[in-house]
């Protein structure tokens, strides 16, 4: 690569972390006249966002914080032809890694908020999803085990720790099995070897994002693992548990 290539290459991982900083969750509270650093557990993500505004603005954080891990990372696998291939050569695949690395940080040491920032839960997915297909399905597995996390502890820091190291154990398991089975068919193969013959080391660089993704997202809920050992972290609310809420709301009215 020319150093005129590698420039832009690096302007456009720079511009990822500028974009991965960006605060959805305070933005939107701010809009609507509420500094949600200053509630709940005073962090700038969903889950945060959708306890101090409400479940609509909590789905509008996550959303947004997706978007800004999984866009870059699907556009510059599209431009870098290695969308839907599993025979990324490793320094390639850094390369193309490096926008989803580049994201995750921004989100966790945002540059507009003086290198405080999130827990990197929905950009991290969204980085994971962009990374298609190496690391697409592991992350649906990932949040499979979220939703039942969800389910059956009620507690959405700890659900999200447990997805979180899920990651690279799904990758390990699935993606071996999907080439074994020929579940996607890359564009161009390496030349003179079969899929099934690119060497497993290659994912290398794979597994180490999603190392990286699981130690940060459970380094940043630490606070919250302690205070479900103190039995002060607040769980999701059941059906029942909303309804007699809003119906208790209602009386006071």
């Amino acid at each position: 690569m020319t150093n005129e290539g590698w420039l832009y290459w690096s302007l456009g991982i720079f511009g990822t972390y500028l974009l991965g900083g960006v605060p959805f969750g305070l933005l939107i509270g701010l809009a609507k006249g509420v500094d949600i650093r200053q509630y709940g557990s005073k962090n700038i993500g969903s889950a945060n966002a959708g306890r101090t505004l409400g479940r609509k603005f909590g789905v509008l954080t996550f959303v947004l914080d997706f978007a800004k891990g999984f866009g870059p990372v699907l556009i510059s696998g599209f431009v870098m032809g290695t969308i839907a291939r599993q025979d990324i050569e490793p320094g390639r695949a850094c390369l193309w890694l490096a926008f989803g690395v580049a994201a995750f940080i921004g989100h966790l040491v945002s540059p507009w908020l003086k290198f405080k920032g999130g827990k990197g839960v929905a950009t991290g997915f969204g980085v994971v999803v962009g990374v298609f297909p190496m690391l697409t399905l592991p992350a649906l597995a990932a949040i499979l085990t979220w939703l039942v996390g969800v389910r059956l502890t009620r507690y959405i820091g700890l659900s999200s720790c447990l997805a979180a190291v899920s990651l690279p154990v799904f990758l390990l398991v699935l993606v071996p099995v999907s080439r074994a089975i020929g579940l996607f068919v890359p564009r161009e193969r390496m030349p003179g070897a079969a899929l099934a013959d690119v060497p497993v080391w290659n994912l290398w660089p794979f597994a180490v994002l999603a190392l990286l993704i699981a130690v940060s997202v459970v380094w940043r809920h630490r606070p919250n693992i302690a205070r479900m050992l103190d039995g002060t972290e607040p769980k999701v609310k059941t059906k029942k548990e909303r309804q007699a809420a809003a119906a208790a709301a209602a009386l006071l009215r």
